[in-house]
């Protein structure tokens, strides 16, 4: 059976390698390219290329699938526009992993 697989994007390497630790143990596989078929984004929305929801937008012309923003934007304008932009749902950080 294949394992679902989450894409994890995060311009602080720390955050995606302790992510990937959790996602792993619970049986997910993690992937950081578009290498394989995707089953969930996380995505950051602070990131030096391209922001997250910009990111977001754009992944929604051409996909559906489930994004989660993880943000240290915590106000709920940022919330409300997360969500309001195509996201799944809009976790802060710093966040508990269970």
């Amino acid at each position: 059976m294949e394992k679902q697989c989450i894409l994890v994007v995060d311009d602080d390497k720390e955050i995606v390698r302790a992510i990937s630790i959790y996602l792993e143990k619970e049986g997910y596989a993690v992937e950081f390219a578009r290498s394989r078929n995707i089953h969930l984004i996380l995505i950051d929305v602070m990131m030096p290329r391209q922001n997250g929801l910009a990111a977001i937008l754009k992944i929604r012309e051409t996909r559906n699938l489930p994004i989660i923003v993880l943000s240290a934007k915590s106000e709920d304008s940022d919330k409300i526009l997360g969500l309001s932009m195509g996201a799944d749902d809009y976790i802060t950080k710093p966040f508990n992993p269970q």
